[in-house]
């Protein structure tokens, strides 16, 4: 059954609210080939445990799943992260995320690690450009002693001196790793160059001058703002009921007070500029090339529309073969021409904001770059004036498979929580999820590729043996040309 669209500009609510109406009987489209959901799949959908939530008298929110396993895995989803920096502290919330394992008031890196060790459990953490994040997978029975771990952690850091210090070189040596994987270099040269004089444009590790005077002061300052009871998500996935989880939160972190500051802490508006950075360097033997347009953002109703475009563009590497029977047109495409090494498709999504595109790999030929560049626009042109009913489907089939696999396991579910309950405010059942992609008509991508994609100013990056990029303003007219 398909979801029938009325017009092109037809819209859903955005993701904040539910949308009820999708989730009852539906009748078939014309619009789009009907395809057959056996009713077993639709139920497996509905019947799925819910997730709880309960918020903390100090702000606290507490969301979990139920599943019948012996393990867990339980963590803090902080709202706060490379975004809410400035010049002067850029790094800070890496630099933190670094050293709360390196001891406590209560326990030595030692002591730590040996709890972890003894437990059979896995601690880790990760810091992004709007998110904080702290997690342990472990067995059932040990959730208890888990989010001791936690919350000692996060509320009882020692931030000593010497560990700063130590911690400043590890860190400096992972930037230097950093920069040898040219993919990622790309993708914050795209950040810096889209979001330029906004917070959005910083490296998450931050530049070498602030990690090497990086302060005891600054790390306690960052905690004191930002580590704030109601700028966090406990959510928990495995084997843990909800009412014992929710003692257990008030117990470790029931104490915990809101400072100065109990609303949510304000971040500046993104701001997107299009404009192109070309660093050649022929010494690298290949050009990465990256090309992006402004996309949505995690709560835009047009979040999934652009998530089936994106699947549509697909990926493909020379490396995995397979290129002829790739259900991408424009990785046959890529495949027949033997220019990139290979490519892939991205939607990278933030509060206000996004960035959709792409990015390549092509070997070292005169033009190699410009057939890349003109082939990617060119696919996507073709998106907004010619996409079959049978892609559009096929796509959505795909973007249901690839989601439902992500929440495989307690500690996708758990991650899966924690980034929702940040974003949305809610957990987004998976009956609406498919309800939301079937939702998706070739009318109302044609309606996004032209609102996002047709005739938009591209970000577009270079670099390494980028003779062939083309010059920035023919690139801009190579997003409505009608040559195809």
């Amino acid at each position: 059954t398909v979801v029938s669209t009325q017009s092109t500009g037809s819209r859903l609510p955005n993701l904040v609210r539910p949308v009820r109406s999708l989730l009852g009987s539906r009748s078939g489209s014309t619009a789009v080939a009907p395809i057959v959901t056996s009713d077993s799949f639709k139920k497996s959908l509905l019947n799925i445990n819910p997730t709880e939530v309960t918020r903390l008298d100090n702000g606290l929110m507490v969301c979990s799943e139920y599943i019948d396993t012996p393990t867990a895995t339980v963590g803090m989803w902080i709202n706060a992260g490379t975004r809410w920096e400035n010049d002067h502290n850029n790094g800070v919330a890496h630099f933190l995320e670094h050293l709360v394992f390196k001891g406590t008031s209560n326990r030595s890196q030692h002591d730590l690690e040996l709890e972890v060790e003894n437990m059979g459990a896995h601690l880790n953490a990760y810091t992004s450009r709007e998110q904080t994040v702290y997690y342990a997978k472990c067995f059932a029975k040990d959730v208890d002693r888990s989010m001791d771990i936690l919350a000692d952690i996060l509320q009882n850091p020692k931030l000593d001196e010497g560990a700063i210090d130590r911690e400043k070189h590890v860190i400096l040596r992972e930037a230097q790793e950093v920069e040898t994987n040219l993919q990622e270099v790309i993708f914050d040269h795209l950040h810096a160059l889209a979001y330029q004089g906004t917070p959005l444009s910083y490296n998450i590790l931050g530049p070498t001058h602030n990690i090497k005077t990086m302060t005891r002061d600054m790390l306690q300052d960052y905690i004191t703002k930002h580590y704030q009871p109601n700028q966090i998500y406990l959510s928990a996935a495995g084997g843990v009921d909800h009412a014992e989880l929710v003692k257990l939160a008030e117990k470790h972190f029931g104490g915990m007070q809101n400072g100065a500051v109990t609303s949510d802490v304000e971040y500046s508006p993104a701001r997107y500029t299009g404009s192109l950075m070309n660093y050649r360097d022929d010494a690298i033997g290949l050009a990465h090339v990256a090309i992006a347009v402004e996309g949505a953002s995690w709560t835009n109703p047009d979040y999934f529309a652009l998530m089936i475009a994106n699947t549509l563009v697909g990926s493909w590497s020379r490396a995995q073969g397979g290129g002829k029977t790739m259900p991408s047109k424009l990785a046959r495409k890529m495949y027949e021409q033997g220019k990139p090494q290979s490519y892939m498709s991205f939607n990278t999504c933030y509060k206000d904001t996004g960035l959709w595109g792409a990015y390549g790999v092509c070997e070292r030929q005169d033009d190699a770059v410009r057939v890349f560049c003109d082939t990617i626009q060119g696919e996507w042109r073709r998106l907004f004036r010619a996409v079959s009913p049978g892609e559009v489907q096929r796509a959505k089939n795909m973007l249901k498979t690839m989601m439902l696999s992500q929440c495989d396991g307690t500690t996708a579910v758990c991650e899966d929580i924690g980034r929702q309950m940040l974003t949305y405010g809610r957990r987004i059942p998976l009956a609406e999820i498919d309800a939301r992609i079937e939702a998706v008509t070739p009318a109302v991508l044609k309606r996004v590729m032209g609102e996002y994609v047709y005739d938009r100013d591209p970000v577009v990056i270079g670099l390494g043996s980028t003779e062939g990029l083309p010059e920035y303003g023919l690139m801009k007219n190579m997003m409505s040309s009608p040559l195809d």
